[in-house]
Parts: structure tokens; sequence; C-alpha cells
């Protein structure tokens, strides 16, 4: 048994034995549980994938005369601006509006995000609300990271625990938040890179909890609260990894010290704008369970292949497929050889998990107690009592 405290002396003189997940299920390989609960203090995750439930809180600073923002676009991109006077929250999937009201959808503000925290300069367009303390009623500017007070990233939705493989048994091609989906089975895509994502190597979240300090876009990020369409009750495989969509978190960090490498705008053709972002979970080995669960192989975790040519919220599925198939770059689906592809950058997810262990090596980075757990006891409430108008 070890606790952080313990792990964290032993991280400030350097003397911390860390392991990316990759090596750390080799060493299990090689020797055992038992020993390498003995050698290893920590062990590193991580994933570089598409992440559009994601945003920026920007304040600007106050002008003169002040102005009370009431709508706003940053590059073109409308920012929400319902909070303080200069608060905005810029939402990453969000597209531009053109000045006849027509969307651009390649650009969006994941790219902007991206721009600020290149340090490069985006456009201001702010229209204010008229009263005695906020006389101001427009103005515009140009801003960088550096000329405003906060900029920071707070995503209501990252880190998916486990997600599904997309196809298309349709006859007509699909254009999808997984990206394009040929028709008649003509390709399969999956999201979530497998043995090295950070919460499936915690499945029931006992390591991961509010307050724990993590890589988030290049820098240093924490778990705020349980994410959105948080599923920790979706089924689960005698290993407790699930079989489907399941946990979720919500993740904070200072944009201002993040890297443009690990936090980029992109765009899915002829469904919108997403943000690709990199983020790394150190899980301590404070027991043998711990190095028990962080052993799970590809093979040993499966998700569902869902078809969405049916435009339902429940939609039909072809059964599970294991990680291990899925890397292989094919798959079997009645009978059909399938090409696979993921969305996720597995040698990206290597890389954040990398560099975390060079933070951690080197005694940079802590390790944090979460000050409460994720709630694994949420089901998932779906909105059936609608009408159309």
């Amino acid at each position: 048994m070890r606790t952080i405290a313990e792990i964290n002396e032993k991280i400030s003189h350097q003397r911390a034995v860390v392991l990316t997940v990759e090596e750390l299920k080799a060493r299990v390989a090689e020797v055992g549980i038992t020993q390498v609960a003995k050698e290893v203090d920590v062990i590193t995750t991580g994933t570089f994938e598409p992440m559009e439930s994601s945003g920026a809180i920007i304040n600007l600073g106050q002008t003169d005369p002040p102005i009370k923002i009431r709508r706003c676009w940053i590059d073109g991109v409308p920012a929400y601006a319902g909070f303080g006077a200069v608060d905005l929250y810029l939402g990453a999937s969000c597209t531009v509006d053109t000045m006849d009201g027509e969307e651009v959808r390649e650009h969006g503000g994941g790219h902007v995000m991206e721009n600020l925290i290149a340090g490069k300069p985006v456009q201001i367009r702010a229209l204010g609300q008229v009263t005695d303390c906020y006389p101001r009623a427009s103005f515009e500017t140009t801003i960088t990271r550096d000329t405003i007070n906060q900029f920071y990233l707070f995503n209501p939705r990252n880190l998916y625990q486990n997600f599904i493989v997309g196809v298309n048994g349709g006859d007509r091609p699909l254009f999808t938040y997984l990206g394009p989906l040929q028709p008649s089975l003509g390709n399969a895509v999956y999201s979530n890179p497998g043995a090295i994502s950070p919460l499936l190597n915690d499945p029931d979240l006992q390591l991961v909890g509010i307050g724990t300090r993590i890589f988030l876009g290049g820098g240093i990020g924490y778990v705020a609260w349980e994410g959105t369409q948080h599923f920790p009750l979706q089924k689960r495989l005698p290993n407790h990894t699930p079989i489907g969509p399941a946990a979720t978190v919500a993740l904070i960090g200072d944009a201002k010290q993040m890297n443009p490498q690990w936090v980029r705008g992109c765009y899915f053709k002829s469904y919108g704008p997403s943000l690709m972002l990199g983020v790394g979970v150190p899980l301590p080995v404070l027991n043998e369970e711990v190095v028990k669960y962080c052993a799970v192989q590809d093979k040993d975790l499966v998700a569902p292949i869902v078809d969405f040519s049916i435009p339902r919220r429940v939609r039909p599925t072809f059964g599970l497929v294991s990680y291990a198939q899925l890397k292989s770059g094919r798959i079997t689906i009645d009978g059909k050889n399938v090409r696979v592809a993921p969305l996720a950058s597995i040698l990206f997810s290597r890389a954040i998990a990398t560099e975390l262990k060079s933070w951690i090596g080197a005694g940079n980075f802590t390790l944090t107690e979460p000050v409460a757990q994720i709630p694994m006891d949420r089901s998932f409430l779906p909105q059936d009592r609608w009408t159309d108008f």
C-alpha cells in the first residue's frame, strides 16, 4: 500500500518510478502484477482525440467607457455573452457567422482557441446593452492571449470512458461526428484509443476524481466535475470495463499555459468544426488492484458497432468488437470484411503519456488527492416527451 503523499515525496526527490501504461502492461507480462505493484509508483495514460464538448472562458477586460457585452464574435465565431459585462464563453463546435447570416462550417471555435493558444491575434466585434453604468454600445479590437485577463478551457464533457464504432448500412454516404461513413458498410470509424485511454485503466474511477491534476492541452489542468452525459451504469464486462459510452469528466485548465500542438481546431466534412485535444492522466499505484486494472489489453476491451443509417437515438448495432480487432485495421460485419480507422491518434496519445511521464520523472508534476469521488450511480435520461415546432 502507498499513499499519494508518499508518492509525491518520491517525485519531489526525482526517485519515483514512472511507467507509461503501455510500458506497465509489458512489464506485467514479464514479472506479474504483484512484482510490478512493488516496483512502480505512477502510471501515465493519454489520449488525443476529438472532444467537441469543449470551450473557453475569456475575460477581455473593460473598455473606456465601459461596455456590457450582449453579442460578440471572435474571428466571426459567436461567443456567448450572458455572463458578466466582458465575460465570454467560446464553444469549440460553434461556427462562423457571416454578415448575411450564413454559416461557414469549416472554421469554428476550436480553431479560434488554437490560434489564441499559439499567440496569434484574433478579431473581436462586440455589441453592448447601453445602461447608466455601461454607456458604450459597441467596439472592435484585436486580442491575443497576452492582452486578456483570463483565458482557460472549461470543457463540459471530455474523456469518454468508452465509445462506439460507427458504420453505415444505408445506400448513401453519411457525414457524422465520426467523419464520413460510406454506404453498404464501406468503412468503420472508432474514436477511443483503447487500452491506453485514461478512464479504461481506472474503470471504477477509484483514482480519478474531482480535483485530480492532469495534463490538459500541454499544460496543467484538473478534473472539475462529472462530465455531461456521464453514464457509469453502462453494462460492463467482468473486468469492469464498459461495453459502450460510459463515464465522462469535465475538465478545466489555464489555456495561456497550453501548447497548440495539443489543442487543434478541426473540421468534419459536412458536419462541422470540433477540437482535437490532448489529455494525459496519471494513475498512482496505491495497491495491486491499480496494476490489475491497468494491465487490461485491447483484446479485453469492446465497443458496439452502431449503424448510423437509422436516424434514431437508439440505433441498431452489429454486436461488439474488441479494440484488438479494431486496431488490426479490418473487422468482419455480417460476413463482410470492412476497413476501419481511428479518429484518435494512437501516436499522439502515446506521446502525451510519455511527456507526462517526463514531467513527473523530473519532479515538475505532482499528484493530487481527489476532493470528492465522481458519482458512479448516474442513469441516462433521454428526452422522450417533446413536440416539433
